[in-house]
């Protein structure tokens, strides 16, 4: 009986490998599509200098890169009207930047309701969303996006 499920087991590993080097192997013949990324920033304002580098970096190595970054939390503050950075530059400056580059900026609501922040504080450039852990899931599991973290 042991024998059994080891086989039924080996099978079932077997198949799953068959099953995933299929999806490799059809992701591989669409190389010129462009591979969504998701940004996750839920860390302040040091953790977003860090990832919109992270950003420029990745579009100057592949300026078809599909980028969107969601952020809730303490991630959205780079996000308000008059954030700054250590050195006391703006932030609304690169992400006009990186948003003429392609790059989708989404802020999640519910952050914004328990923080008592009025929408009109958030850029124009960012996309108000209800939940921006719900937002992070549904591109990775419904869009294809890879996950990232700075």
């Amino acid at each position: 009986m042991q024998r059994r499920l080891f086989v039924t087991a080996s099978a079932f590993a077997f198949g799953a490998l068959l099953a995933g080097l299929t999806g490799a192997a059809s992701l591989s013949t669409s190389q010129d599509a462009p591979i969504k990324t998701v940004y996750h920033f839920t860390n302040g304002l040091e953790e977003a200098s860090r990832g919109l580098g992270n950003i420029r970096n990745h579009l100057a190595a592949d300026p078809k890169a599909k980028i969107t970054v969601v952020t809730n939390g303490s991630g959205i503050e780079f996000l308000l009207e008059g954030a700054k950075d250590k050195n006391g530059n703006p932030y609304d400056l690169i992400v006009q930047d990186l948003t003429s580059k392609g790059v989708d900026f989404r802020v999640c609501n519910n952050t914004l309701v328990t923080r008592k922040i009025d929408k009109s504080k958030v850029l124009q450039e960012a996309t108000i969303v209800p939940s921006g852990v719900a937002e992070a899931a549904k591109l990775q599991a419904r869009e294809g996006y890879v996950y990232l973290r700075p």
